[in-house]
């Protein structure tokens, strides 16, 4: 890889993970767009690692709270972040079925499809835009439920295919659900931790059990990923306390429109 591959790939995964507009699907669409050769699921892999750092710098407060909630639970106590804390647990496992679905039949080629990440992502951004304009906001993440977190957790699920977007599709359930924009986000980014973290570790080990090196350019492009993650969670948070998620549907809508001409004009 050249320095700049590495450079764009890390900046537009760091920035597209944690913005409701599709990090897998922008992967997919840098080499198609710069006529790069593909970067592998392995960097794919290692950039999603450096946003998962990102996730745990920027929400700390909240995972140590997690952590102490679940730590509770052993000793007997409930307490509402120990209850978070398994909602999120069992909030990953349509993920985690569904990728394995996915992996049994042998769909990867059709999941990085250029074609795929074009309508998913005007299909979900219409999504996003009804949810946003009917969901009230009245609920926050000290009244998630079980059935809500389920709910967010099998459209997560959905995100393992390019261009729907993982932070998209779960702010766009919970935003249907009546959570506010901020607490619909901050939730989307503590789910998505567990999810990560598991797709990381699994990638990580069949690469390195197939005979695959750890690269240089894949560190690099994590560690980029990092700071950019940082700062695109920092920019949405505040976003979304002031304005709608319009603003990242319009963004879908050009998006997979000029991709959709591309493809079949």
């Amino acid at each position: 890889m050249t320095i700049e591959q590495i450079i764009v790939i890390a900046v537009v995964q760091g920035i597209t993970e944690f913005l409701p507009i599709s990090s897998s699907g922008h992967l997919v669409l840098v080499p198609y767009l710069f006529h790069w050769p593909d970067q592998g699921q392995f960097v794919d892999v290692m950039v999603h690692v450096g946003t998962l750092f990102a996730i745990l710098i920027y929400f700390w407060r909240d995972v140590w709270k997690l952590i102490v909630g679940a730590l509770e639970l052993f000793r007997g106590k409930v307490t509402q972040d120990g209850k978070l804390a398994i909602y999120i647990v069992l909030a990953t496992i349509p993920a985690v079925a569904f990728g394995l679905f996915l992996k049994k039949f042998g769909v990867g080629d059709l999941e990085r499809s250029v074609t795929i990440v074009a309508w998913n992502t005007v299909i979900y951004g219409i999504l996003m835009l009804i949810a946003d304009m009917l969901g009230r906001q009245e609920k926050t993440i000290e009244n998630m439920t079980l059935k809500s977190a389920m709910i967010i957790g099998v459209a997560q699920a959905l995100a393992l295919i390019p261009g729907t977007s993982r932070s998209g599709i779960t702010m766009t359930a919970a935003r249907f659900l009546n959570f506010t924009r901020p607490d619909a986000a901050r939730f989307s980014f503590l789910l998505g931790i567990p999810a990560i973290a598991g797709a990381g570790v699994l990638t990580v080990g069949e690469a390195l059990a197939s005979g695959d090196a750890i690269t240089m350019d894949a560190i690099y492009c994590a560690i980029l990923t990092f700071f950019a993650g940082l700062a695109a969670i920092a920019f949405l948070m505040a976003l979304v306390r002031r304005i709608s998620f319009l603003p990242f549907v319009l963004y879908r809508m050009v998006l997979g429109g000029f991709l959709l001409f591309m493809i079949y004009l």
